[in-house]
């Protein structure tokens, strides 16, 4: 059984491949750059050209990316985006336009790719790492699942601050069930809230094997009780802490149920410019 899992995080994106026939230590490892940050250096040296850009594809996670758009629509120069890539910035579009960023229909982007420089948004790119793999001499064509993680905040009603509904959204999910797998969601699954988890699911296009998508705080809190020393402790606090955000969970063993009392405490971002 091989099963492929793969973290995308603000830096780098942390990808291991599991199969059943090797040691767990031997298994297959790659620390590449986070997609954001790809879109970031790209963005960087067409800046130079002063091109116009057009930005298509999907939802995809912001910081670095959202950093480098706006700095190129601040600098005079055209930047178009299709609604479901510009939501990258903002889900409320007319925020992204106030940016000086002009929104184009899907119909509207083939024209447009014959006269500026495109660039298609995603989190989740199969076809390159599946690439990445084969050059090495390992085929993932015969994969279980794929297992993707990302930060989700969510698609917050208009005046809903993102933190706020993130934390209405993580409270909702442990008390309709006690457990941190309730976070996890097959790829026909996604409640329609969470946007960047369905927007991972859409760039992975047609797979030939299952696609799990979850929230990357709840994975990592959950991937942590696998480690011998934690998982022997009746009453623990663990604690994400990511490049932008800092999640923790006090976890409570019950006698009826594994995961029991988990209740998300914290929750901070900071903003890298301030």
């Amino acid at each position: 059984m091989k099963i492929l899992t793969v973290d995308i995080g603000t830096g780098t994106q942390d990808i291991f491949l599991y199969d059943s026939n090797l040691d767990i230590e031997n298994g297959f490892k790659l620390v590449l750059p986070s997609p954001t940050m790809m879109v970031h250096r790209r963005l960087k040296q067409t800046l130079l050209s002063r091109r116009p850009i057009l930005l298509a594809g999907h939802q995809m996670g912001g910081g670095p990316s959202a950093w480098a758009i706006e700095e190129y629509a601040r600098a005079g120069i055209p930047v178009y985006m299709t609604p479901s890539a510009a939501t990258t910035l903002n889900d409320e579009l007319d925020k992204v336009e106030a940016l000086g960023i002009k929104i184009v229909s899907d119909d509207e982007v083939e024209g447009l790719k014959l006269k500026v420089e495109s660039l298609e948004l995603m989190d989740f790119d199969f076809e390159l790492i599946s690439k990445t793999f084969n050059d090495y001499g390992v085929s993932l064509d015969d994969l279980s699942a794929i297992a993707v993680a990302v930060f989700d905040h969510g698609n917050a009603p208009a005046g809903v601050s993102d933190r706020q509904f993130r934390f209405d959204y993580l409270d909702e999910r442990i008390r309709a069930r006690n457990s941190l797998s309730s976070f996890i969601f097959p790829s026909t699954e996604i409640p329609k809230i969470m946007t960047r988890l369905q927007a991972v699911a859409d760039s992975a296009g047609n797979l030939d094997c299952p696609l799990l998508v979850m929230d990357t705080a709840p994975a990592a809190v959950l991937g942590a009780n696998f480690d011998p020393v934690v998982a022997k402790r009746e009453r623990k606090i663990i604690v994400n802490v990511g490049n932008f955000h800092t999640l923790a969970f006090r976890w409570v063993k019950g006698e009826s149920k594994a995961y029991s009392n988990i209740i998300p405490v914290k929750l901070t971002w900071q903003n890298s410019k301030s």
